[in-house]
C-alpha cells in the first residue's frame, strides 16, 4: 500500500538515569517533536530568548542554576506556548533482568528505545530521529533500530546520531527529560531552582507525575516490565 506521506516531524530523543548501576530508581527516554517546517522557526526562537537572558552555553539540565532560573522558566513557557510536543517513558531499573533474558544491558537500551519510538506512529507521515550519541558502537545500533522500526510501516526516514550542540531542539529534549526524571528520581531535591522549575512543567502539564498520564502538550507512559 503506497500512502503519500503529507507531513514530516523531526524527532529529537535524549534519555537520564539511564547507566546501568548509577543508583537511580527509574530510568527515562524522552523527545521533543516538531513539525519539519517548524524546526528553523524554534531554532531561531529560541536562540533569541538566549540573547535575552545573556545565556551563551548548552540548554542543559545538569547545568541548571538559579542564576539562570528567569531564562529557564521562559524557555519552559515557550514550550507550552508552541506546537511542540514533549513524550517520555520511564522504566523501573530494579525490574530489569537481563541474564533471564539472555541479553545485555545495552540491548536492552536500544530495545526500549524501539518501544519508546514505535508507538502511535502514524502511517500518513513520515519521521526524522535524532538520538544523542551514547558512545563509539552507537551509530551501528541506531542503524539497526531504523531497520526494526521500518519493517512495519517504512515511516521512520532517518534514524541517527547527533551530538546535542548540533540541535536546540535536542538541547530541548535533555533539558525536559532531565527535569522529569528528577522530580522522580532525586528524593532530597536539594537544588532549589530544579524543584521550581520541574514544578513548573508538572503544573502547566496537569499531568500526574507519579502515574501514566496525557496531555496535549506532554506525554508520560510507566512500562511494566514482566
Amino acid at each position: 500500500m503506497n500512502l503519500v506521506k503529507n507531513k514530516t516531524f523531526n524527532i529529537y530523543c535524549d534519555e537520564s538515569c539511564h547507566i546501568e548501576n548509577d543508583h537511580k530508581t527509574f530510568m527515562f527516554l524522552g523527545s521533543i517533536s516538531s513539525a519539519y517546517n517548524q524546526v528553523r522557526l524554534h531554532t531561531d526562537q529560541i536562540n533569541e530568548l538566549k540573547k535575552k537572558h545573556n545565556f551563551y552555553a548548552e540548554i542543559k539540565w545538569s547545568k541548571v542554576s538559579q542564576s539562570k532560573l528567569h531564562f529557564y522558566s521562559e524557555l519552559i513557557d515557550y514550550f507550552f506556548a508552541t506546537d511542540l510536543k514533549f513524550r517520555a517513558i520511564s522504566i523501573e531499573k530494579a525490574k530489569i533482568n537481563n541474564t533471564v533474558l539472555g541479553q545485555t544491558y545495552d540491548d536492552f537500551y536500544y530495545k526500549m528505545y524501539y518501544q519508546f519510538l514505535n508507538h502511535k506512529v502514524n502511517i500518513r507521515y513520515s519521521y526524522n530521529v535524532y538520538i544523542d550519541i551514547k558512545d563509539t558502537l552507537s551509530a551501528c545500533k541506531v542503524r539497526r533500530l531504523r531497520e526494526l522500526l521500518n519493517i512495519k510501516y517504512g515511516v521512520f526516514r532517518n534514524v541517527q546520531n547527533i551530538h546535542s550542540h548540533e540541535s536546540i531542539l535536542m538541547q530541548f529534549a535533555d533539558f525536559l527529560t532531565g527535569a522529569i526524571s528528577y522530580y522522580k528520581n532525586d528524593i532530597k531535591k536539594q537544588n532549589l531552582a530544579k524543584v521550581q522549575l520541574a514544578e513548573r512543567i508538572i503544573k502547566k502539564s496537569g499531568c500526574d507525575i507519579d502515574s501514566t498520564g496525557y496531555s496535549e502538550k506532554l506525554n508520560l507512559f510507566f512500562i511494566e516490565l514482566e
